[in-house]
C-alpha cells in the first residue's frame, strides 16, 4: 500500500509556523525552532501545508507503508529529543489513541527514557488546543428508550465523521461494520440514525465537492487492512457523482486483498430506496 507522508527540510525550515494552521489533523507544530510531524499517524498526506511554507521546506514523500507502528514511530520521534515526545504523546491523548499512548510509554520504559507527561495529569488534563475539531472520540449509546424518554436517540458511535478528518487507526474502526455515506444521505431519509447508523462505525464524504479524494482511497484500504473492517455499507444518493463513493469502495477492497461483505444502497432524492445490491 502506497502511504503520503509529509517531510520536512530542517535545513530550509526556518520555524514561521505558517504550516501548522493549515493541518487539518494538528500533526505539525513549531518545537525547537522548527516544524516537526509530531505523529505521522494523523499525517494523511493532504499536502495543505505546502501551499503555506514560504521556505518550500515541506514535500510529500509517497513510498510503500507497513502497518502503522507505535514502536517504529517512537524510535523516530525519540531522536527529536524531549519537546517532541512530549508533543508526540500530548497527540496521541488529544486523539483518545491511548492504546498506542501505553506502547509509546512502554517504549520509553523500556529503553530508559523519562516520560516528559506528567503521570499524574496524562488522563485529567485537557490537551485541547492541538485541534479540537479532529479529535478522535468514542460515544456510548444511550441505554434508555425512546419509548422511555419520548427523544430519539442518536446512533452516533465517534467523532470525527468526515473522511478527511478521521484516523483509520481510530479504536472506533477496529472490528466495525463501516457505514460510507455520501453527505446528503442524512438529510435526504427521516431514519437515518436508526436504520443506517445503529451499531456501525461511520465516514462521511461527497465524491463531487471535495478535494484531494485521492487520500481517500488509502484511508480506506488502511482501514480494511488494519481495523480489520467486518463489513462496508456504502450509502448514496441517485445522482450520478455519488457512484464515485461507490467505486472508491469496490476499488479499496480489489486493493487490500480482502474478502469482506459491501452492500450499496441507492436513495433517491425524495428518501426512498430505489435499490440494494449485496456484492460481496
Amino acid at each position: 500500500m502506497l502511504r503520503k507522508i509529509v517531510n520536512i527540510d530542517e535545513a530550509l525550515c526556518d520555524g514561521c509556523g505558517d504550516c501548522v494552521p493549515s493541518c487539518h489533523e494538528g500533526a505539525l507544530q513549531i518545537i525547537d525552532g522548527k516544524a516537526r510531524l509530531i505523529s505521522d499517524l494523523f499525517c494523511d498526506g493532504l499536502g495543505a501545508c505546502l501551499g503555506h511554507c514560504p521556505q518550500g521546506a515541506i514535500t510529500i514523500d509517497v513510498r510503500e507503508a507497513e502497518p502503522y507502528n507505535e514502536t517504529k514511530v517512537m524510535e523516530t520521534i525519540v531522536k527529536g529529543g524531549p519537546n517532541v515526545i512530549k508533543a508526540h504523546l500530548e497527540h496521541l491523548i488529544d486523539h483518545n489513541e491511548m492504546e498506542y499512548f501505553q506502547q509509546a510509554i512502554n517504549f520509553l520504559t523500556e529503553n530508559g527514557i523519562d516520560n516528559p507527561v506528567k503521570q499524574n495529569n496524562q488522563r485529567q488534563h485537557n490537551y485541547g488546543s492541538g485541534c479540537p475539531g479532529s479529535r478522535s472520540m468514542s460515544f456510548e449509546v444511550q441505554e434508555k428508550s425512546e419509548v422511555e424518554t419520548g427523544i430519539r436517540r442518536s446512533h452516533l458511535r465517534q467523532w470525527p465523521v468526515q473522511l478527511h478528518l478521521v484516523s483509520p487507526h481510530a479504536n472506533y474502526f477496529q472490528n466495525s461494520d463501516l457505514l460510507l455515506a455520501a453527505d446528503c444521505c442524512a438529510f435526504a431519509y427521516g431514519d437515518f440514525h436508526k436504520d443506517f447508523m445503529n451499531g456501525k462505525s461511520l465516514a462521511i464524504a461527497c465524491p463531487k465537492l471535495d478535494s484531494n479524494q485521492e487520500v481517500y482511497f488509502d484511508k480506506l484500504v488502511s482501514m480494511i487492512n488494519e481495523s480489520n473492517l467486518k463489513s462496508i455499507t456504502v450509502l448514496v444518493m441517485q445522482v450520478p457523482c455519488c457512484s464515485g463513493l461507490y467505486q472508491l469502495a469496490t476499488e479499496a477492497l480489489k486493493e487490500s486483498g480482502k474478502d469482506i461483505p459491501l452492500k450499496v444502497v441507492v436513495m433517491g432524492v425524495n428518501g426512498d430506496i430505489l435499490k440494494e445490491v449485496q456484492v460481496n
